[in-house]
């Protein structure tokens, strides 16, 4: 029997399995917050190490989720994390050319990490996906 490839496989998530994979998402997101308020507040920075530690959770855990809203959670935690590190890692030589341009721009990256990650906690705490 050949399946449509216009109908999406979803896998049945046992309430154990959904409650699972809620609370590594909330661990997950709350080692990320820890990691962007450090990055916000001046002189509070905690190091990338539970960064590391969160996204290989995602990593490990996102084809758990899939075919369901969590999954979305995972994708968002892997994007976000690896669009920052990208952003930081650009602007890092503005720090060699002009300390104040540097600044500013991780700054404006801390915070669009931060948004992301709050936006995230207030969508999985209303069971609801995230945009693609």
């Amino acid at each position: 029997m050949t399946q449509d490839p216009n109908v999406l496989d979803v896998r049945v998530k046992t309430d154990e399995e959904a409650e699972s994979l809620k609370t590594v998402g909330w661990i997950s997101y709350l080692l990320h917050l820890i990691v962007a308020v450090a990055a916000v507040v001046p002189g509070a920075q905690v190091g990338a190490g539970l960064l590391v530690v969160a996204l290989i959770i995602d990593l490990v855990k996102k084809s758990d989720a899939e075919g369901t809203w969590q999954a979305s959670h995972f994708a968002w935690r892997i994007r976000t994390v690896l669009w920052a590190g990208f952003f930081y890692v650009v602007t890092f030589p503005l720090f060699f050319l002009l300390y104040l341009p540097g600044a500013i721009a991780w700054a404006v990256i801390s915070i669009w990490f931060l948004y992301r990650i709050v936006k995230g906690m207030v969508r999985m705490n209303a069971s609801e996906a995230l945009p693609d």
